[in-house]
């Protein structure tokens, strides 16, 4: 995999060593055990493309001033047949290095000669793993609040792909325990209300009070009639939980797959139960004497594990625990289907799943280390200048499909992107709908769709993006070509980092200032009416910013329009 910007850097870590080692056995220098280099993108360019402040780090085991040291380095760096055209010493010992054309032409070369490749890598090493999102309670509608949640998970998935991992987008059903049994209640209070009358029928203080709830009931019974009414109560909640279940999970496949998410796995939580995975699982832990029993239950002792309060597997009544519950699926996933990487991309308010989670695979003799989560914080929507709040039980729901009817996929799946996990969104409607440049995502899109204007009506000239090997790079001299350039190299790095740090809003703000510049680039630099060369040059240059745009955003389930 080519990788511009990470080649550059290791190529100036060994003309520095290199040098040092010269100007060493010259007797410029002394003989000495010294720290790595380390270069750097200056955040002032003007300074140069690279820096490396090695003369600073090592002034100290010579014992000589860091400039002088960044002087007689440079007297013995050889820049013959490297990417670099000149270094300088700067500064109090500084280094700076400029890049040749060559460089920006390796750039540009690798993304037209392998517009599908560029930026893929093999870190993953076909290892698989498995992202779980969203993973939200079958109980109702999707709701804004798990909108970010998927387009994070969603993202972080065709990132870990792209880096060369196998990849499995995972949805865990809780189709079983206390919030399902609660849907059957109220669904059956519900259904009988519309039979009997709402004063006639007592609704559960704890029940869903959703208009969804209505709605299940009210379909329900133009089916099947008001017969059920007259059975048994566990038999109605029995029958209308099933009911609500299958017509809530279709609602929400339906919604993800319109939100552009497309699970491999749908696992439900009661093959769990079903299976016995729950019941051996919690077996082993008490096998492995990490449990003991007070008040009629089955503890865990997880303050064995470093935290503050041991956690109930089996409940008094006989029950198991949503923790048992949550530890046999981990098992599931990391033993039975023997993933190599779990990742559990959860809310903030999931925070103490983080170590509970651990001390129980611990408890197991599972490694811990192969769970990974990603908190995300919440979202506030803004709607008509007011804060729009969202509760499932109050009934008072924004749901993913309502905010999909107002808001352009596009728009909703990049701005719930925008910042980093551990930041609120705010979202703001009105901005996401408008055609601006202080939409971010319409910013980049008319990037995309501008460069495609732009090469149909080249073409219609009869001027067509060239191939790699017959653009004559030397004729860059242009700032704006080459921070165009520059800002094209740095995708496979962004892309490691976004992968790397499970935080794909990198790849946002990297196709913001791609789009920068660009625009900055298209403000500056003629293409129609320019000599030949030169013309064939920067048509290649905005062919290959067309490709990462369309890659970078594919990234992140964003279409990449060539009109608008």
């Amino acid at each position: 995999m080519l990788n511009p910007v990470s080649d550059a850097k290791l190529e100036l870590v060994s003309l520095i060593k290199s040098a040092y080692a010269a100007a060493a056995a010259a007797g410029e220098l002394p003989q000495a055990e010294l720290p790595e280099p380390v270069a750097e993108i200056p955040r002032d360019l003007s300074n140069g493309d690279f820096a490396t402040g090695f003369a600073m780090a090592a002034a100290r085991f010579l014992r000589r001033a860091p400039r002088d040291i960044a002087d007689t380095i440079v007297k013995h760096i050889d820049l013959s047949g490297s990417l670099f055209r000149s270094a300088e010493a700067a500064g109090s010992g500084f280094i700076n290095f400029r890049l040749g054309n060559n460089w920006y032409g390796v750039v540009v070369d690798e993304v037209l000669s392998n517009p599908d490749g560029y930026g893929r890598s093999n870190v993953g090493e076909g290892r698989t793993v498995q992202v779980e999102f969203v993973s939200a309670n079958p109980t109702g509608p999707m709701t804004i609040g798990n909108a970010r949640g998927g387009v994070l998970g969603d993202s972080l998935a065709s990132l870990l792909d792209y880096t060369g991992w196998k990849v499995t987008r995972e949805f865990y059903l809780n189709d079983a325990g206390n919030q399902v049994m609660l849907l059957g209640r109220s669904l059956d209070a519900r259904y009988r209300q519309l039979i009997y009358g709402e004063d006639s029928v007592e609704f559960p203080d704890d029940g869903y009070h959703g208009d969804d709830v209505r709605e299940t009931a009210a379909i329900f019974r133009a089916e099947n009639g008001d017969e059920l009414a007259s059975h048994p109560a566990e038999e109605r909640e029995t029958t209308l939980v099933r009911y609500g279940l299958e017509r809530n999970i279709a609602r929400m496949r339906k919604d993800l797959e319109r939100y552009g998410i497309k699970y491999d796995v749908w696992f439900p939580e009661s093959d769990l139960h079903n299976s016995g995975y729950v019941a051996e699982t919690v077996d082993i832990i008490k096998k492995n004497g990490y449990t003991y029993e007070k008040d009629g239950a089955l503890w865990f002792r997880a303050t064995d594990f470093g935290l503050e309060k041991d956690e109930v597997l089996i409940k008094a009544n006989g029950f198991y625990s949503y923790y048992a519950v949550d530890i046999a699926y981990h098992r599931n996933k990391l033993v039975k289907r023997g993933f190599d990487r779990v990742i559990d991309v959860f809310g903030a308010d999931h925070h103490g799943h983080t170590l509970r989670f651990r001390a129980g695979l611990e408890a197991l003799g599972i490694d811990p280390d192969k769970l990974n989560f990603v908190l995300y914080q919440f979202v506030r929507l803004h709607k008509d200048g007011e804060l729009v709040k969202v509760s499932k039980r109050s009934g008072k729901v924004i749901t993913l499909a309502d905010l999909l009817d107002e808001v352009p996929l596009d728009a909703t799946r990049f701005l719930f992107n925008m910042q980093s996990t551990g930041s609120v969104i705010e979202f703001d409607m009105s901005l996401a709908v408008s055609t601006t440049n202080e939409n971010p995502v319409y910013y980049v899109q008319y990037a995309h769709a501008r460069i495609c204007s732009l090469i149909a009506a080249l073409a219609a000239d009869g001027d067509h993006v060239p191939s790699a090997a017959s653009v004559d790079y030397s004729l860059l001299s242009h700032p704006e070509e080459f921070s165009l350039v520059r800002t094209i190299a740095q995708f496979p790095e962004q892309v490691l980092k976004s992968a790397a740090e499970y935080e794909p809003s990198h790849i946002n703000r990297y196709l913001i200032d791609l789009a920068g510049a660009f625009h900055s680039f298209y403000g500056a630099c003629r293409i129609r009416g320019e000599e030949p060369g030169v013309r064939s040059l920067r048509l290649a240059l905005v062919g290959a910013a067309r490709t990462v745009l369309e890659r970078g955003l594919a990234l992140l389930g964003v279409s990449a329009p060539e009109k608008m």
